[in-house]
Order: C-alpha cells, then sequence, then structure tokens
C-alpha cells in the first residue's frame, strides 16, 4: 500500500490522455480476461470487482452482505457494462464504463488535493493517473 495525494484534475487528466488512458484500460482488460477470448464474462468482471473490494467494505471496515445480495449487486454492475445486452463485455464496453467511473472519481474528489491509500496493484487507474501525473513534474 501507498499513500498518494490525488485531486480530480489528475484523475480528468489521465482519462483526457487518450494514448494513456488507452494503454492502462488495455492491460487492465487484459489481466481481467482469464481465458483470453477477448471479452470479460459475468465471473470474469465479478473476481475484478471482489478483489477491489468495493462492496463488501464501507469506509474500509468489513460488512456483512448477504450473498444473494451481493449476487443482486454484481450482476446489476456487469448489466451497467454490457451496453449491447450480449452476455459479455467487449473491450469498448469495458473501456467506456471505466472512463464514467473515474470520471465520477474525479467529480467527487474536485479540486482539492485528498491523500490516500491505493493498494500495491500494476492495474490500479488511480495510481496510474498519479503515476502520469508526477510524469509530468519531472518533465
Amino acid at each position: 500500500m501507498g499513500v498518494v495525494i490525488i485531486d480530480g484534475t489528475t484523475v480528468r487528466d489521465f482519462v483526457n490522455n487518450e494514448a494513456h488512458f488507452k494503454k492502462s484500460v488495455e492491460e487492465q482488460f487484459a489481466a481481467l480476461d482469464v481465458n483470453n477470448d477477448g471479452v470479460l464474462s459475468r465471473s470474469e468482471l465479478r473476481k475484478a470487482f471482489e478483489s477491489m473490494r468495493l462492496i463488501e467494505t464501507h469506509f474500509g471496515i468489513d460488512v456483512a452482505t448477504p450473498p444473494e445480495q451481493l449476487s443482486q449487486l454484481y450482476n446489476s454492475i456487469f448489466d451497467k457494462f454490457d451496453c449491447d445486452s450480449s452476455g459479455t463485455v467487449d473491450r469498448e464496453e469495458f473501456s467506456s464504463e471505466m472512463k464514467k467511473i473515474l470520471l465520477a472519481v474525479a467529480d467527487g474528489l474536485g479540486s482539492f488535493p485528498i491523500q490516500m491509500v491505493l493498494e500495491d496493484d500494476a492495474q490500479n487507474l488511480l495510481q496510474k493517473a498519479v503515476d502520469l501525473e508526477a510524469s509530468k513534474m519531472k518533465a
């Protein structure tokens, strides 16, 4: 884990840097596509969100959520990503939804820098946003 300073502008600049954002999302998609079939199944996307533990915690504290409620939440997330209702999430759908999510995060962060703890994960898009910002400062 590491502590970073981040604000909405950092995240928005990352999303707006088309080449860097596309490369980062492609890498994340490839890591999630366990069977390498070029699409994400319901179970592959669920494993990704389970690993992030967004639903199973509340402000970092584990909460007891009934399994059927968890399944319903994960299914609704998958349905949101599966824009064409094909039963799988392709690269474009994944990229589009990740962009929406990150822009919502940027809006939520606003313009005031905050400290955030990020888990060590090579695919973490927020870490990639911070890294891109740091590379600008070095140049």
